[in-house]
């Protein structure tokens, strides 16, 4: 083929490198939800987990996550979580085990914490900043009962003043 009929492509953009010891505290984000989808599906139940879009939390946009749960009889739940809006979100852990919370909740209705969201799969997700976690459960934990104590028997009953400042 002659050069001239060849159409010119423009170079491709070289990979910005980070100096020595630095993270892209975004791709470090996204590797971690991407390392937690067998933990996903575990506790969700399911067979297995692919998280197929992670988007880090910037100043202007939310953290966010798609979930594509498989289960045993090969039917599949597209499932996706909002977060904060925090570039310091990136850095904590809490996405990726609240989204593990939910998962093992397998909340339904109003308590599932549902949105409209536009860029959903199926227009809805589940907004975690807007969902509270069940209480863990006491089953298992034993309790011990108290002995009574008569006013005044072996306990300080003298009052301290502590300076407040203010």
């Amino acid at each position: 083929m002659d050069t001239a009929l060849r159409r010119l492509v423009p170079p491709l953009p070289s990979v910005a490198r980070l100096p020595e010891g630095q993270v892209d505290a975004a791709q470090e984000f996204v590797n971690r939800l991407r390392a937690a989808a067998p933990q996903f599906a575990a506790a969700a139940g399911a067979e297995s987990a692919v998280v197929r879009e992670v988007v880090p939390p910037a100043r202007h946009r939310r953290e966010r996550c798609r979930v594509v749960l498989r289960d045993a009889d090969g039917g599949e739940r597209d499932l996706t979580f909002l977060g904060t809006v925090s570039r310091q979100a990136a850095a904590e852990r809490a996405f990726e085990t609240q989204i593990r919370e939910w998962l093992a909740a397998a909340p339904v209705g109003e308590a599932a914490g549902l949105v409209s969201d536009d860029e959903a799969p199926d227009g809805q997700a589940v907004d975690l900043t807007a969902w509270t976690a069940p209480p863990a459960p006491s089953a298992g934990l034993a309790t011990v009962a108290m002995p009574a104590l008569a006013p005044g028997a072996g306990l300080p009953t003298a009052v301290m003043a502590v300076p407040v400042a203010g």
